[in-house]
């Protein structure tokens, strides 16, 4: 049976990499554990009786697209207080397997700025003092208090594994008392900003920011609330309007933070696809503090084209896919994380974060009450009684994308990615390394059968190899003429 046509790009000038090609798989079946597998070889080679399929790759400079700034998961409170409860043996090898070549060299990490739905009860904010009755418009009572400091903490612990580590900081929620129903959660009803206290909510991030750096958590850039169109009563939320994020950015959040000297970013929206006037309503109102855009993956008709839609109105603002859940306890597919890393960086994302990073076998700890996700499972989960932990099968399928494309990475244009409507095809993207020109191609073979898969590049190679049933797979070849 013969397929749909993929493309791939090379950096002008970079020295040949002296590497033989390779191919390192991850499989549903669990044979394949970011495994070395049978290499591709170049030429169409030799099928046999399996099915086929080609795709081409641009690896000429026509063909450059995105770079890719990292790959990574979101850190809560329930994935600091399980990696803490972590043996010191154990806890220093798991981050060395997720922060540094050895393992999935994650270079991106999303975490959550006080409370989310992935903390133990009570919920809490960096300010939640009154003096007498009074709120604390002076922010004088500013503290990140334990769970706080045990953040920062281990943000900056997998910073120095990765100096080139991107810290997203997104919150649930302000103080309640900056909110119109002055609580955290509990209520629907008046979900929003007060808008007496828009300059303490500005200063809000500003000490955040400072307080994180002080401890060696030096954070990136920021979003200034997760999911702004989800009104919640039993976890954190606040709902913002894209015309009032805008104005919030442009005349008090961005100022502030470049008052105090901070090169923070500001990155617009932070919520699902189906709403991308949002993030262009919020350019158009504060282009200048906002150089990128994040998403979600929880429109109830995906559609990642999206990212390319946008791309084309603001071929300037840089994209990434934020937040997309894993589950074990209502299981999401063996493919999961593959797929919602590909269809983004098929469509001009930067980088790719799952939800969420760590959490115990019972997928917590979490808040009380129905909103909190209580199936949310991490790429690794920690037995705290036994003082073990175990990486899922979500944890290798992003491994073969953070592994093999390294930060600075460009994306190149392709052909040949196809999904049918029962879920099988295959699908694929290809970046360049900036450092020595080497090519990764990640292929998703979403069919039961083995796949023989050939490249054609258009600098004129050829590259060709068997792709496990049900499995990522990823070719790591030369530099173009190597």
């Amino acid at each position: 049976m013969h397929f749909p046509a993929v493309a791939l790009l090379v950096t002008p000038g970079l020295v040949a990499a002296a590497i033989q090609p390779q191919a390192y798989a991850s499989s549903a079946d669990g044979k394949y554990k970011l495994s070395s597998y049978s290499a591709p070889v170049r030429g169409t080679g030799t099928p046999g009786s399996n099915s086929t399929w080609k795709l081409t790759i641009d690896d000429t400079p026509s063909g450059r697209k995105q770079t890719i700034k990292g790959f990574g998961a979101a850190v809560t409170d329930s994935t600091v207080s399980v990696f803490n409860a972590l043996p010191s043996a154990q806890r220093t090898a798991l981050l060395n397997t997720l922060m540094t070549s050895a393992g999935a060299n994650f270079a991106m990490m999303r975490h959550t700025i006080a409370s989310s739905d992935l903390s133990a009860d009570p919920v809490y904010s960096y300010d939640d003092s009154t003096t007498n009755g009074q709120n604390d418009l002076s922010l004088s009572n500013f503290n990140l208090g334990d769970r706080g400091s045990a953040m920062a903490s281990l943000l900056a612990e997998m910073r120095r594994l990765q100096p080139s580590l991107t810290i997203l900081g997104s919150p649930w929620s302000p103080p309640g008392w900056m909110k119109l129903n002055r609580v955290i959660q509990g209520t629907t009803v008046n979900n929003n900003l007060d808008h007496a206290y828009v300059s303490q909510f500005a200063q809000y991030f500003v000490k955040y920011l400072q307080a994180y750096q002080a401890k060696g958590a030096k954070i990136d850039a920021i979003t200034i609330q997760n999911e702004p169109l989800n009104s919640r009563a039993q976890m954190p939320t606040m709902y913002i309007y894209a015309d009032e994020a805008g104005d919030l950015i442009q005349n008090n959040i961005g100022p502030a933070l470049q008052s105090a000297g901070l090169d923070t970013k500001i990155w617009a929206y932070d919520h699902n696809t189906d709403q991308p006037s949002y993030p262009s309503t919020v350019l158009s109102r504060a282009g200048g503090y906002v150089p990128a855009v994040a998403w979600h993956c929880y429109a109830s008709s995906l559609d990642w084209s999206v990212l390319t839609t946008f791309h084309n109105a603001h071929p300037g603002v840089e994209q990434y896919m934020t937040e997309c859940w894993t589950s074990a306890r209502q299981p999401t597919p063996w493919h999961w994380a593959a797929s919602f890393t590909m269809g983004p960086l098929q469509n001009w994302a930067s980088g790719v974060t799952a939800w969420v990073l760590g959490t115990d076998t019972n997928d917590g700890p979490h808040l009380t009450g129905s909103d909190a996700c209580d199936k949310c499972t991490g790429l690794v989960t920690v037995d705290t009684a036994a003082g073990t932990y175990n990486l899922r099968g979500d944890y290798y399928m992003m491994a073969q994308f953070s592994k093999f494309m390294r930060k600075g990475a460009v994306v190149m244009s392709g052909t040949g990615s196809w999904t049918y409507g029962d879920g099988s095809g295959l699908e694929s993207v290809a970046a360049t390394n900036a450092d020595d020109g080497s090519r990764a191609v990640v292929i998703e073979n979403k069919f039961g059968n083995e796949v023989y898969v050939t490249v054609e590049a258009k600098s004129g190679e050829v590259w060709s190899g068997l792709v496990y049933r049900n499995s990522v797979v990823t070719w790591v070849l030369p530099a173009v003429g190597a």
